[in-house]
């Protein structure tokens, strides 16, 4: 039996600010329970770890997602260092999931985009505008940290209702 996802926690990882947005699923339409930022106030990279663990952990508490969304790791050529930095961010974000029982499944940036504006490489202020009107929201999300946390939950939310529709399963790629 397949399950059905009623809420979805979306994370856009950083080392300094992690956003997240909440998406309520139960009626078939997706509706912003949460979202805002993790900020990082530790000095030492392990300060930062434990200080993005512990905000993801009380995100977790308070809103008991079925299904956490993260954006996948991706690097250019010139900035590696920047990979390297962002999987302390992801590691501690998957820590967070796996200790709670939440399941993790990652999506490429562009992907995200695609699903979002129909382009994948579309600029941060177009998915900020992409997830205000998708979801009817008075404001632009922001930062855009938070936009695109919203974007990579709602991007689950259409592919696993896509799925559903085509009576697959989805295969997680991080558990």
């Amino acid at each position: 039996m397949e399950k059905v996802e009623k809420v979805i926690l979306g994370i856009d990882p950083g080392l300094n600010v992690t956003g997240y947005g909440v998406l309520d699923v139960s009626t078939g339409r997706a509706k912003l329970l949460e979202a805002g930022v993790i900020r990082s106030s530790g000095k030492t990279l392990a300060a930062r770890i434990k200080d993005i663990y512990d905000g993801v952990v009380e995100v977790i508490e308070t809103h008991h997602p079925d299904v956490l969304a993260l954006e996948e790791l991706y690097s250019l050529y010139k900035r590696p260092q920047t990979a390297i930095l962002m999987g302390h961010a992801r590691g501690a974000i998957c820590l967070a999931a796996e200790q709670s029982d939440v399941e993790v499944i990652s999506y490429a940036a562009t992907k995200i985009k695609k699903t979002m504006t129909g382009a994948g490489h579309a600029p941060k202020d177009q998915i900020q505008r992409a997830v205000q009107l998708e979801l009817r929201l008075p404001l632009l999300p922001e930062p855009p940290d938070v936009a695109d946390a919203i974007a990579i939950a709602f991007c689950h939310f259409t592919e696993a209702r896509q799925t559903q529709r085509l009576g697959t399963v989805l295969v997680p790629s991080d558990k």
